[in-house]
């Protein structure tokens, strides 16, 4: 006790009243708990003198405490327990604030009103100013060791295992709490020892700015024995497998071979070092010690004291965690990244994908056309599959190399069964039927493809660093990248065809599959039977006894051109490449139902595939119709089957269609313009069809009349029932037709100049073929065409009839229909016309021949009007008709 201490309790009360501090009587009872009923008023409301003398008068036994906080001034205590003194952890305080620059005001706190405790511990009090005081608060604690525990500590881990005994090393008394002063004694404590005044007294309690009593407040944090736990923003993982093959992780590197100068370089700076303890101060050398490291022996790990910092208070920090922090804002994996970057840990192994499943793809196949060969018993009907050796690996990781790497497998041909068309990539497959069918490429389409061949992969880097390859499809907006281009390098569709067909130098294409020299994909319709060497003269005779003396013998042809004009037909798909230029439509007619035009239909259909297509009601219906079939399937073949019976076939887009090598329209749903190769072989069938005059130019009659009632009840036909005979035998009649190709190529492909139009380079290579086979008729009925065209048998007739009646004197419209009402060719309705629609009619047909007659306008400047005359056309044997 010190020589000012007085044990006189009013005298105390006297003596912290005076120094502006609230009081508060403690029982003499051990407990240190107030002996006023409720002291919670005293928190905001300072005792009275009077308090004092009720309280502590007449000598009572008890003892003195104050209450801290705004009540008291705002003086805070600072309590440094026995086991702190003993255990030297004041020592350490005092040495930590003296290196952080808290030396002065340390030692004014130390100084100021300084007290012992019962238990051997140390109190000082502080005036804090410029904040209020915090509530109590616990500093410093460590874990309790076994031999301290008491009896019920000891049955509490009895129960609880797990649970942590702690002892408080250093605390406050703050905002609300209150604590035992001197001349407390005798009974007041447990151990009957009092308290005693070590230093100054109530009067001189220093006075402490908040921001400085924050620093020593930290400094006594520092010595804190029960940090919290590291958290995953402190640290990674704990207890992390070793990488394969000895590797080591770049945070793990880091770790040994980093110091935290370097790391908290800018941030802290060391102010003392005690032992393996290092105290850090802000960089620049204020407010004293804000954190530590190396205070674990097992671990070296930064703990930082201020809630001012980037670090999250009293949590350790391993240096990887604290880079991480610092330099990429917590994220570990960014950190690794640019740690390795530096050259610190060891490239791990990469894990890679498991082998992908082979993928199937077509064969390109070396089969070909042999009449006497035969499919061995057990042989699929259908192209052979071979599995592709080495799918194509491709690291898709960052957008723009995968897509370059997509490209680069196109243009090495490694994408097997994708081709381009002048509207992007497109595949062939067949459909339900087993027709061949062009599909162009969409996104999801793109992105399925490349699914099924090629093992797209991201390179990630796991938890702990190594390098994962993980199975990643190629994104749909990388996929629509690929797709809008205005090219690619895949090699060029021009078309599908299903059987052998001759290339342009002549030579056979038969191997399934793509044909890079005429850019024709081969899907055959029925199996392709091998080629004999050479065509004999018992092979091609063989042939033609199939084609014109089994499968054709029978049908009630009209003519021989309309055999002949089938035969053009069937020939067709096959020469198609050879030449250039249009093909006409061959119609297919009969007199009655039953006939035969189905069967010859279904002839090309077994053997090439048929695309049906119903004919359309309006031009605009037959312009989306004939565009579908262009753009999306792959039969050589479309058909306009089973029109009306007596149908005229009058059509300006059919016109332009059978006149045209190419054909442009608009996709439905897309906004571009397409321009597609009209390679097809059109046909029509029908009871009694005829053309009108422009159409009737483009076609090519096949007329079928059996000439009896129940056609469709004949009987003894060579080969049987047709369609049986074709679903055995159609590779049978695929070979035989291109045996006779073959044959006429061999002989030199003869040639018979034939003029008509349009068509005259296939009609001149057509009449060559079939007249090297023997085939007699084709195109015979040129002079029959008034015979199946309406149009033009009507106005040959009408002609005729106003020369035979009016003469060739010019007259007018009017005198032509009051002269001819019989003969004047009729609206669609079957009414006269009007003489304006006769005159216009005249004007559109002016100049052309009917038969041998024309209509020549001649301008009357008299009467301001249109006479019309006609004249008669004279053939002088200069292949020219003059009027």
């Amino acid at each position: 006790m010190s020589d000012e201490q007085t044990t006189d309790l009013r005298a105390a009360a006297a003596e912290l009243h005076a120094a502006g501090l609230c009081v508060l009587p403690i029982k003499a009872d051990g407990s240190k708990a107030p002996t006023v009923r409720s002291w919670t008023p005293y928190k905001v409301q300072r005792s009275t003198p009077a308090d004092h003398d009720q309280w502590f008068g007449g000598g009572r036994p008890g003892g003195i405490a104050v209450i801290y906080g705004a009540v008291s001034g705002g003086v805070e205590m600072l309590e440094f327990e026995g086991l702190a003194v003993r255990e030297g952890v004041l020592d350490e305080v005092n040495e930590i604030m003296e290196a952080s620059g808290l030396g002065e005001v340390w030692t004014a706190i130390r100084t100021g009103w300084a007290t012992e405790s019962p238990s051997g511990g140390i109190h000082y009090r502080v005036r804090v100013d410029g904040a209020p005081v915090p509530p109590n608060t616990k500093l410093a604690s460590r874990l309790a060791e076994e031999h301290e525990y008491t009896p019920e500590e000891r049955q509490r881990v009895a129960e609880k295992p797990g649970a942590r005994i702690v002892r408080v090393l250093v605390e406050t008394r703050g905002e609300g709490g209150y604590g035992l002063v001197e001349p407390s004694g005798g009974t007041v404590h447990a151990s009957g020892r009092p308290y005693l005044r070590i230093a100054g007294g109530p009067g001189t309690i220093p006075t402490v700015s908040a921001d400085e009593m924050d620093a020593v407040r930290l400094a006594c944090r520092m010595v804190d024995a029960l940090p919290k736990a590291e958290t995953p923003k402190s640290a990674p993982a704990a207890a992390r497998p070793p990488l394969p093959g000895g590797g080591v992780r770049p945070g793990e590197d880091f770790e040994q071979r980093a110091t935290w100068e370097e790391i908290l370089d800018g941030v802290f700076r060391p102010i003392r070092s005690a032992g393996g303890t290092t105290y850090w101060g802000w960089a620049d050398g204020t407010r004293g010690p804000k954190a530590t490291t190396g205070r674990d022996p097992a671990a070296d790990r930064l703990y930082v004291f201020t809630t001012s910092s980037e670090f999250q208070a009293e949590v350790p920090y391993t240096k990887f965690g604290a880079y991480a922090l610092l330099r990429h804002g917590g994220d570990h994996k960014a950190a690794a990244a640019e740690l390795r970057r530096q050259g610190y840990g060891s490239e791990p192994e990469r894990r890679r994908l498991t082998p992908a499943r082979p993928v199937e793809t077509w064969s390109d196949g070396s089969a070909a056309l042999d009449p006497a060969f035969e499919p061995e018993e057990g042989e699929a009907p259908e192209r052979h599959l071979q599995a592709v050796p080495d799918r194509p690996e491709l690291d898709i990781t960052n957008e723009a190399d995968g897509i370059d790497g997509i490209l680069a497998l196109m243009a090495a041909g490694r994408l097997p069964d994708l081709y381009k068309r002048s509207t992007g990539p497109c595949w062939v497959h067949r459909d339900d039927l087993g027709d061949p069918v062009v599909h162009q490429l969409a996104t999801d389409n793109l992105r399925a493809y490349l699914a099924d061949h090629v093992t797209t992969f991201t390179v990630r880097r796991d938890a702990e660093g190594v390098p994962t390859e993980a199975r990643e499809l190629l994104m749909p907006k990388s996929c629509g990248t690929i797709l809008g281009r205005k090219d690619w390098p895949l090699p060029l569709l021009r078309g599908i065809i299903t059987s052998p067909v001759v290339r342009p130098d002549g030579t056979l294409v038969t191997a399934p599959g793509y044909d890079r020299a005429t850019g024709l994909f081969l899907a055959p319709r029925v199996p392709v039977r091998r080629l004999q060497p050479t065509v004999t003269t018992e092979s091609l005779e063989r042939a033609k006894e199939i084609v014109l003396g089994q499968v054709l013998v029978d049908f009630p042809w009209v003519a021989a051109s309309d055999r002949a004009h089938f035969m053009a037909a069937l020939l067709t798909p096959i020469l198609r490449p050879y030449f250039h230029g249009p093909t006409p439509m061959t119609v297919i007619t009969a007199t009655a139902p039953g006939s035969g035009k189905s069967l010859l239909k279904d002839m090309l259909a077994y053997c090439y595939g048929v695309a049906d297509t119903a004919w359309p009601e309006n031009d605009t219906e037959l312009r989306k119709s004939i565009t579908t079939q262009l753009y999306t399937t792959g039969s050589p073949v479309v058909a306009f089957d089973n029109l009306p019976n007596g149908y005229v076939i009058r059509s300006s887009v059919l016109s332009a269609l059978l006149t045209s090598e190419t054909w442009g329209d608009r996709i439905l749903g897309a906004t571009g313009k397409v321009v597609m190769r009209n390679d097809r072989v059109w046909i029509a069938t029908g009871n009694g069809l005829r053309t009108s005059a422009d159409n009737g130019r483009r076609v090519m009659w096949a007329r079928l009349d059996p000439d009896c009632p129940n056609p469709d009840q004949r009987d003894g036909f060579t080969i049987g029932d047709l369609r049986p005979w074709l679903r055995n035998n159609a590779s049978t009649l695929v070979a035989a037709l291109v045996t006779l190709v073959r044959a006429w190529l061999a002989a030199g492909a003869p040639l018979i100049r034939t003029r008509k139009g349009d068509y005259s380079e296939w009609a001149t290579l057509m009449a060559g073929l079939l007249g090297y086979l023997g085939v007699d008729g084709f195109n015979a009925d040129a002079g029959n065409a008034l015979d199946q065209d309406d149009e033009l048998a009507e106005w040959t007739a009408f002609l005729e009839m106003w020369d035979e009646q009016l003469g060739r004197d010019p007259v007018a419209v009017g005198r032509v229909i009051a002269g001819l009402p019989e003969h004047v060719p009729r609206l669609r309705d079957g009414e006269a016309p009007s003489a304006k629609q006769l005159g216009l009619w005249l004007k559109s047909r002016e100049g052309r021949y009917f038969g041998t007659h024309k209509v020549v306008r001649v301008y009357d400047s008299h009467k301001k009007q249109n006479l019309w005359r006609v004249a008669q056309a004279a053939d002088r044997g200069t292949g020219t008709h003059e009027a």
